[in-house]
């Protein structure tokens, strides 16, 4: 009975406070001769003391008195980044990283393009610093994460098709006549889906209640976007496989540090993605099947650059042996029914090796011959 009191009791009192700001709002606004107001009014209720999510109806508010009011985006960002570092309640904090979230994909490209001017001229904000002392608190470390992840976020637009792509600097605009899956794409484009998945996988959903509509309102969005990062991810890898023959020694060294790291991920995301599917209560999700990119494929990779850099012998990599005798490896490239029981749930596609190994392998065995 005290913890309902006590809850009725926040909820009482936010009103209050939200009540007053709203008021204050209005006062200040007319004072000053401002025409902005309804934008910080919208804001304010946006982004209540309530636990409720963020009602549609003051999003459309807020994208309608924007569109109406030219060069507001920047005093929209500024209310935005008072109101989070000025609040101590955590529904408050949530309530406004979601409302950020939910203005990168919601409004236009033009307006997506004002708000990361603003957020790189710093008028947009996210900082969740004054929430240090209680970071063991899992909604406190759940805040924290998620404004790292729109921190992120911020730096990727949804392009003409809807799918989300890294924001290109003036450097990469110079390089647009670059085919998309060159060289010079795919070793910009693939770290840069890496360190957004790992922002994703920061969000751990483990200590997410179901009753929680905020966190849970959250992650459903971070989670659609983080399906459509991953098809890059994936397109992205099998490219970058696809040329590594034809790599530089230094450049297929920088690919084996590449695909590393995506091993690692992949096998992060696939229990990341099962985590969710239990505690994540969206069932229109459509969760993606995890390619798993297995150590035998790196060190297969590595073995060949590092005979490829080296001068001829008269004796094939060892590599080759394992690849010939191994009906492990051969099975997973060819995407063969093999002996490979052992898998477990893992599965593995054959698009992103098996062609190029295979081509690249009976190129070798050409070299030998002649």
């Amino acid at each position: 009975m005290g913890v309902d009191i006590q809850g009725k009791l926040r909820i009482a009192l936010g009103a209050v406070k939200d009540h007053a700001s709203i008021g204050k709002a209005m006062i200040y606004s007319h004072h000053e001769g401002r025409d902005f107001s309804g934008i910080e009014v919208a804001v304010l209720r946006a982004t209540g003391h309530d636990s409720g999510p963020i009602d549609d109806k003051h999003m459309h508010e807020i994208l309608f008195l924007v569109s109406d009011s030219p060069g507001s985006v920047h005093f929209l960002a500024e209310r935005i980044s008072r109101r989070l570092g000025k609040t101590r309640d955590n529904l408050v904090a949530l309530k406004t990283l979601s409302l950020i979230h939910r203005l990168l994909r919601g409004g236009n490209r033009c307006f997506e393009q004002q708000l990361r001017n603003a957020h790189v001229s710093g008028h947009l904000q996210m900082s969740t610093r004054c929430f240090l002392r209680n970071i063991s608190d899992p909604s406190v470390s759940f805040i924290h994460k998620y404004a790292g992840y729109l921190e992120e976020r911020i730096g990727w637009v949804i392009n003409q098709a809807g799918k989300l792509e890294p924001a290109m600097s003036q450097g990469d605009l110079e390089s647009r006549c670059y085919d998309e899956k060159s060289i010079d794409m795919v070793f910009r484009k693939l770290p840069k889906c890496q360190v957004f998945i790992d922002r994703v996988l920061d969000c751990s959903p483990s200590n997410i209640s179901p009753s929680d509509n905020l966190v849970q309102a959250a992650m459903s969005n971070t989670l659609k976007e983080s399906f459509q990062v991953y098809k890059t991810y994936c397109e992205s890898v099998a490219a970058l496989v696809n040329m590594f023959f034809d790599l530089t020694r230094a450049a297929r060294g920088l690919a084996c540090q590449i695909l590393k790291r995506a091993s690692q991920q992949s096998q992060d995301l696939q229990n990341f993605f099962e985590n969710c599917k239990r505690i994540i209560e969206n069932k229109n999700l459509d969760y993606p099947v995890v390619q798993i990119i297995t150590t035998d494929h790196i060190m297969a990779l590595e073995q060949f650059s590092t005979y490829f850099g080296s001068s001829h012998s008269s004796s094939a990599p060892p590599i080759l042996d394992r690849i010939t005798n191994s009906t492990k490896l051969q099975t997973t490239m060819a995407g063969i029914e093999g002996d490979e029981k052992d898998a477990g749930n893992f599965s593995w596609s054959p698009t992103l090796f098996s062609c190029s190994l295979e081509t690249k392998i009976s190129k070798v065995w050409v070299v030998f011959e002649d």
